[in-house]
């Protein structure tokens, strides 16, 4: 389920609403009562992952390891 924002052109309150289906819209400003809040373009963002390489080969503290 989506989350998105809006702001109360009213008050400007800005909030999240969760909409549980594709019509569900935000239909007042949870702050002051104003119907019709206007819808918010949101941002998101990603991570890569880590930075760090996993070995691809170990070593045997003895030296006598196969995988040498």
């Amino acid at each position: 389920m989506p989350i998105y924002e809006y702001k109360c052109s009213k008050c400007g309150h800005s909030f999240d609403h969760l909409a549980r289906t594709l019509s569900d819209v935000a239909r007042k400003c949870p702050e002051c009562g104003a119907r019709n809040p206007v819808k918010q373009l949101s941002t998101f963002s990603t991570s890569e992952g880590s930075s760090h390489s996993a070995r691809t080969r170990g070593t045997c503290t003895t030296g006598t390891c196969p995988l040498n």
